[in-house]
């Protein structure tokens, strides 16, 4: 019925096309690029919009069949329309005006489309409100093409979970190996982005929701510094580590969507302090040269990932960076600690999102959720159960003095480990392997993954995490992280594209059925 549902959206929104509509083509053109059409006249951003939506229709379920995308939007081309006019009238909003964008479905939007979070329990959730992060978007000039599927609950229901399910979306799968995982929560945002279904999209991540979906799918994805992005109106996990993050092909992509999603909202105390500023138009091939940057080498690496690494830590050598191997300090019980905090934010946080969805929304707590999936078990869990649901509604609330110890240590942990290693380092930025290449999908045991990541330090300590494609191992994608302290986005998204420049690393997927694990360090 859902697959119904969506074919049903695509046919309501794809009328028939003119001629030269037709001819756009927009696999692997970037944001800049698309921008450019518009402006030289070569198209329109109703003729982008149906490009992107033939593309979705085509791909998303039929050919590879990557259900990158949960709901098209409805009213998409009449936005583009709007942004037509605009651009004939002489109004031109930025570098977003007209560019279609896709937005992961924990995050609301005004249109005509439910934000699920993946669950049938929020089937129904039309709340017909903007999240602050898509009305800054949607005020930039950006046409909100549609929702992307995602890791169900961005991942936080089972340890056993399969990265990239949901009930509402089906798997996503990988574009580079169609049997591999797309890393989550923000599967759908990387899959669909990697595949040209839109030139960027936002995501979200706790810890490694965009990183890690980023790097396995060929992307450059930021995780910003908390307090800079809005959550307000994002079906939550934990207020301390929550965020929105951009995900695009490029560095400057990834710079220009950034800038757009920046700024303070009142119903997010974090954001208070968020300082709006053009993040695109610093970016500097030579933003290297001469700088001193920690390099970390994390252990669980294969030796062809290590090659991969050397690699790019030669580029980063040739830009003029000047590299400085450190060691990670041990750090006892800052999992667990980490676990506690988002286990007790997620009843609480939870609890206060589910009172302001619209009363077709039946399950308005934790409680009645767990409840709900009970319900629907056949539906809601045939590879998982929903364990760390039900932990989350034992805990005991933020005035808990164990929440509070726990919050209190992984926070101290995780910024003097950064601290510490960059200080030993005399850098201001720190380099390692986002994630190891992508796995085999397994809904029977879930996600299986032993390798190194990076996102666990940056994520708790609320520190930018900034990762760049740094080549294929295996013909699958892997990513170079660029980590910073708190608001140091213009150094990762600096430091990041001096390489990425240098680098040409990103290579585009070819939907294969299976990973070509014979392929060497380039890929085929």
């Amino acid at each position: 019925m859902r697959r119904i549902f969506l074919g049903f959206l695509l046919g309501l929104a794809l009328p028939a096309a003119p001629a030269f509509a037709r001819k756009v083509t927009v696999e692997e053109v970037s944001l800049e690029q698309v921008q450019a059409l518009m402006t030289a006249g070569k198209a329109s951003s109703v003729a982008l919009t149906r490009a992107y939506l033939d593309r979705i229709a085509a791909m998303d379920r039929k050919g590879p069949g990557l259900r990158s995308v949960i709901a098209v939007n409805p009213q998409a081309l009449a936005q583009a329309k709007a942004l037509d006019d605009e651009r004939r009238a002489g109004r031109i909003r930025g570098p977003l005006h007209g560019v279609p964008v896709l937005i992961k479905d924990n995050i609301e939007t005004a249109d005509a489309m439910a934000t699920t979070a993946g669950s049938l329990a929020l089937k129904d959730n039309i709340t017909r409100r903007d999240a602050p992060v898509v009305a800054r978007l949607r005020a930039a000039g950006a046409v909100i093409l549609g929702k992307t599927n995602l890791s169900e609950w961005a991942n936080i229901r089972s340890s056993h979970a399969m990265s990239g399910w949901s009930a509402v979306g089906g798997l996503v799968r990988n574009p580079y190996a169609i049997d591999r995982t797309a890393c989550g929560s923000s599967s759908g945002s990387g899959a669909a982005v990697a595949a040209s279904f839109a030139a960027a999209a936002v995501g979200t991540e706790t810890d490694g929701s965009v990183v890690c979906p980023s790097s396995i799918n060929g992307l450059v994805g930021l995780k910003p510094s908390i307090g800079l992005v809005s959550r307000t109106h994002v079906v939550p996990i934990s207020h301390s580590q929550d965020t929105p993050g951009p995900m695009a092909r490029s560095v400057r992509d990834v710079a220009i969507l950034f800038s757009a999603m920046v700024g303070a909202d009142p119903a997010d105390p974090a954001t208070a302090g968020a300082v709006l500023r053009d993040y695109a138009a610093g970016l500097s091939v030579s933003a290297l040269s001469g700088v001193r940057v920690a390099v970390l080498r994390p252990e669980g690496m294969s030796a062809d990932l290590v090659a991969r690494y050397d690699a790019a830590l030669a580029v980063l050598k040739t830009a003029g960076a000047v590299l400085v191997e450190v060691k990670a300090p041990k750090l006892d019980g800052i999992g667990d600690a980490e676990f506690m905090v988002l286990k007790t934010e997620l009843k609480t946080d939870l609890d206060a999102y589910l009172a302001t969805t619209p009363p077709a929304v039946t399950a308005r707590t934790l409680d009645q959720l767990i409840a709900f999936n009970r319900a629907h078990a056949a539906d809601e869990m045939p590879f998982f159960a929903q364990e760390i649901f039900e932990e989350a509604a034992k805990t005991r609330g933020l005035g808990d003095p164990a929440y509070k110890a726990a919050r209190t240590k992984s926070l101290r942990q995780a910024s003097e480990a950064i601290d510490g290693m960059l200080r030993s380092a005399g850098a201001a930025l720190l380099v390692e392997p986002t994630y190891a290449g992508a796995w085999l999908s397994d809904p029977v045991y879930g996600d299986q993954y032993n390798g190194p990541s990076s996102s666990e330090l940056p994520a708790i300590a609320g520190y930018p995490n900034l990762t760049v494609p740094m080549g294929l191992v295996k013909g699958l994608p892997v990513g170079l992280s660029f980590i910073a302290t708190k608001n140091g986005e213009a150094a990762v998204l600096g430091a990041g594209y001096a390489y990425e420049q240098r680098a040409q690393a990103r290579r585009a997927p070819r939907y294969l059925a299976q990973a070509d694990v014979g392929a060497g360090l380039e890929g085929r």
